[in-house]
């Protein structure tokens, strides 16, 4: 009976990991790695999702919208499937307690620890949102689940593989530095603005289904996509809607002023895109005249949090640590900015 108990210990982890690994593997790490040949051969990975080849993205309207929810769609569908399961599974189906031993004190380690954790996952910052609020549930520290939703995106070594070769090395370089005092540095505040008795609310299922732990992970799962994903498309169709009000004309006009850099960082951190999808975006911007700060504001700020992720993650972090990472991310979009006009990328 013990042995039979240890095992039903192990199968638990051993489906989480097994997901973690086939899936990434299907949806990030093949695709990528084709798509990183791809980058170095034509200096390209595709058009812009923002506005294509146009200076400007669509008038807002219910279309603008639409095309612009079912681009995103088709593009992180996937991911975001693999999202919710693992959020879910890190909560039915590892060890209770795992992951408070593992990330739940509120020293630097852990939040190093999960920052370096978050490299193999390459998610944007909606699909990553289901893992980071299960690893809020079991009681990873809110530094800790910061690193990891952060580093999903900035430090992506895909897209920095994908930068070096379409922007050039020195964007890549200004976006890993820039990207580690990012995800380590509002790590470490984030707990420090938390308070030190936060609970997070937890997916209550009934009685009947605490037993098995595969029926509580339908359950969880269930209700995470039930709460999470109308609230997420309604929010991506109105900032698709909203991509012009967002983004004006883009053009020579759009220099390297310190308020087209502080516009465009914040512009950049409302909006969502899928992973790497900053890449396009920016080439196309800068074929068309615009300036570098600009250009850097959004390259640090158009990854690693959006509107809808914000939302996603709204009951997981204390409002005020949300708070700090979201102008936290401002103000290094507008550091990003300035230092891509001060050496001349």
């Amino acid at each position: 009976m013990q042995n039979t108990s240890k095992i039903n210990q192990l199968i638990g982890p051993a489906t989480v990991a097994l997901i973690a690994v086939a899936g990434l593997y299907y949806v990030k790490w093949s695709p990528y790695y084709a798509r990183a040949f791809a980058a170095a051969a034509n200096h390209a990975i595709g058009k812009s999702i923002l506005m294509g080849t146009e200076a400007q993205a669509p008038a807002p309207s219910w279309d603008a919208a639409l095309a612009y929810a079912m681009a995103y769609g088709k593009a992180i569908w996937q991911a975001m499937v693999l999202g919710l399961l693992l959020g879910s599974g890190i909560q039915a189906l590892l060890p209770p307690g795992l992951i408070a031993r593992l990330l739940g004190r509120r020293g630097i380690a852990p939040v190093f620890a999960a920052g370096l954790l978050s490299l193999p996952g390459m998610m944007c910052t909606c699909c990553a949102a289901p893992v980071v609020l299960g690893l809020r549930k079991e009681r990873a520290t809110p530094g800790a689940a910061m690193a990891f939703w952060l580093g999903n995106t900035v430090l992506n070594p895909a897209t920095l593989v994908f930068i070096g070769f379409v922007l050039g090395w020195n964007w890549a370089a200004l976006r890993l530095v820039l990207g580690a005092v990012l995800v380590f540095g509002l790590g470490w505040l984030v707990n420090r603005v938390s308070p030190p008795d936060e609970t997070v609310e937890a997916f209550v299922l009934p009685a009947e289904d605490r037993g098995n732990p595969f029926l509580r992970w339908l359950g969880i799962l269930a209700r995470m996509a039930v709460r999470l994903i109308p609230e997420y498309v309604v929010i991506v169709l109105l900032l698709g809607a909203a991509r012009a009000w967002l983004f004006p004309v883009i053009g020579p006009d759009i220099d390297d002023s310190l308020i087209w850099i502080v516009g465009f960082a914040v512009a950049g951190t409302l909006f969502v895109i899928p992973t790497a999808g900053e890449v396009p975006i920016i080439q196309a911007m800068l074929s068309l005249g615009m300036g570098a700060g600009p250009a850097g504001a959004l390259l640090m700020t158009l990854p690693p949090v959006s509107l809808p992720s914000a939302a996603m993650l709204a009951r997981s972090f204390h409002p005020r640590a949300l708070g700090v990472a979201i102008g936290g991310v401002v103000l290094m979009g507008v550091v990003g900015g300035l230092l891509a006009v001060a050496f001349g990328l």
